[in-house]
């Protein structure tokens, strides 16, 4: 008798938490939803207009006008501080610069006309990257991120500043993206990403965190091709799926996002706590 009820008490206790797991996954899964709205909205501007093409301008140039509209939405809703505008911005710029060098090289393309292009890249590519950013800094805020054993200003700066250059210069030299990658590991190592839902903390290496949000940018990289955000040189005759390998790229790029985020976010957490 006394195992039986030990038994039943059991199952009940293994329900609960099977019930306790799933309701704070799909907590987790709104909150994280909530954080891409600038990506999702982007994402269904690039399916609508290939659908529905719009009159008077090109499809090119209708998106950038929807991305500054939610962008000045997102600041004049409280979504996002002025503060981290200026990251944000920051992205915009250096993402415009990479999509510059790197249609130059011929490593993908735009190839819809648009009147607001330089050098052949439509400025509302630069957003694709602001919104990354963006994602980061609502999260950062809405799952109350904390980082533990955060390595020191003067390794993660040249660090950000070698994968960014890599960019640019394996074109011309050696692609170090696999040092790179090894030193990231050495580096943060020990560090570790704490985030709350629903009032229980969480915790996951820092590293993995890198390649989670890496691995789902390439997933939406894949939505961005198919609706024709830009086009890879094997793309050209018809649609495929993008190389597994630029999961790489991807996550190498959001370690340069993380690390610019989370330096303005320790920079305003020192000077509120004084």
């Amino acid at each position: 008798m006394n195992l039986s009820i030990q038994q039943d008490s059991q199952k009940k206790t293994l329900k609960a938490q099977i019930i306790t797991a799933l309701k704070q996954l799909v907590h987790f899964g709104w909150e994280q939803a909530l954080s891409c709205l600038f990506p999702v909205v982007i994402f269904a501007s690039l399916a609508l207009t290939q659908i529905i093409p719009l009159p008077f301008l090109p499809r090119y140039d209708w998106l950038l006008i929807i991305c500054l509209l939610m962008q000045w939405w997102m600041v004049r809703s409280g979504l996002e501080t002025r503060d981290e505008l200026k990251v944000i911005t920051l992205f915009h710029l250096i993402g415009l610069a990479l999509e510059i060098f790197k249609t130059h090289m011929g490593s993908w393309s735009y190839p819809e006309e648009g009147y607001v292009k330089v050098l052949g890249v439509p400025l509302y590519s630069g957003f694709m990257y602001a919104s990354v950013a963006s994602y980061l800094c609502q999260a950062w805020r809405r799952l109350k991120v904390e980082l533990i054993k955060w390595p020191p200003f003067l390794v993660v700066v040249p660090l950000a500043a070698a994968i960014y250059l890599n960019f640019f210069t394996h074109h011309y030299w050696m692609d170090v993206r696999l040092w790179l990658s090894a030193l990231v590991i050495m580096v943060f190592w020990k560090s570790w990403v704490t985030y709350e839902v629903d009032g229980t903390r969480y915790r996951m290496p820092l590293a993995l965190s890198f390649v989670l949000i890496g691995f789902f940018i390439w997933i939406a990289e894949n939505i961005a091709t198919f609706f024709g955000a830009w086009e890879y040189p094997d793309q050209t005759d018809a649609w495929s799926l993008v190389h597994l390998g630029k999961v790489s790229s991807w996550v190498l790029l959001v370690i340069v996002s993380f690390l610019i985020v989370a330096t303005l976010k320790q920079v305003k957490g020192k000077n509120c706590s004084r």
